[in-house]
């Protein structure tokens, strides 16, 4: 039987304080080209996978500390399946950042990513149930289901654990997770399993076909050159 899958969870540090999203509040789209940038500039570097996996965990922990930040556009769940909306793909293609939306009772089949993954959750909370092969070829569910709750990170990779399932946890609301991968998953080749062991190839691609505006920084620049501006004073007669 294949290794059992290892489940390593970080949490937001304290000292970020959770922001419910408010409907009238323009999203606070600095946090994601914030986590953009620094995700990047760690991947110039060429870290191994658990160096990628430890700092990347850290940095996506800090974007999931605040619900102020997606759009709208992207956290709209569909009544028949779950949403994977695309957010950022790096121009490499090393990597990329995806809105998972999840109805009420919606659930992945069992499947792998065959790259590096960190799950955040956004909000609401998910389960990650891990699966094993078996030595007859079967997958087997390996232990209890992991709740994750909103602020939490879980790491998947080949290397420390692939093919699990994950379903929305809450059973009246919809939930949204943060997922970030080591390649433009939507164009990856990967796998759904069933129990038995029969594979079926798949490309998940996408469900949104224009991305949110991240670099517009003209409103936040031209604040600073509004304050930076002297006032000239007004003279009176």
């Amino acid at each position: 039987m294949a290794a059992a899958l290892s489940a390593t969870v970080y949490i937001a540090d304290s000292s970020f304080i959770r922001l419910k999203h408010c409907m009238n509040t323009p999203p606070n789209l600095a946090r994601l080209r914030d986590f953009v940038q620094a995700l990047a500039a760690l991947l110039e570097h060429q870290p191994a996978e658990p160096d990628i996996i430890a700092q990347g965990s850290a940095l996506l922990a800090r974007l999931v500390a605040h619900d102020d930040w997606l759009p709208d556009a992207y956290s709209q769940p569909n009544p028949q399946h779950y949403q994977q909306y695309l957010l950022h793909a790096d121009a490499l293609e090393r990597f990329s950042v995806v809105s998972f939306v999840w109805g009420p009772g919606q659930f992945t089949p069992i499947h792998n990513h065959t790259v590096w993954g960190l799950i955040g959750v956004l909000r609401g909370a998910e389960l990650e149930q891990p699966f094993a092969r078996t030595a007859d070829g079967r997958w087997l569910a390996q232990g209890a289901p992991h709740r994750l709750l909103a602020g939490q990170v879980h790491a998947v990779s080949p290397t420390v654990g692939d093919v699990h399932r994950v379903s929305n946890a809450m059973e009246r609301d919809a939930s949204i997770s943060i997922h970030v991968y080591g390649a433009n998953i939507g164009a990856v080749q990967r796998s759904v399993f069933l129990e038995d062991g029969t594979r079926k190839p798949f490309v998940s691609g996408y469900s949104n076909t224009s991305l949110p505006n991240l670099w517009d920084r003209s409103a936040e620049l031209n604040a600073q050159l509004k304050a930076a501006t002297p006032t000239t004073p007004t003279t009176r007669p």
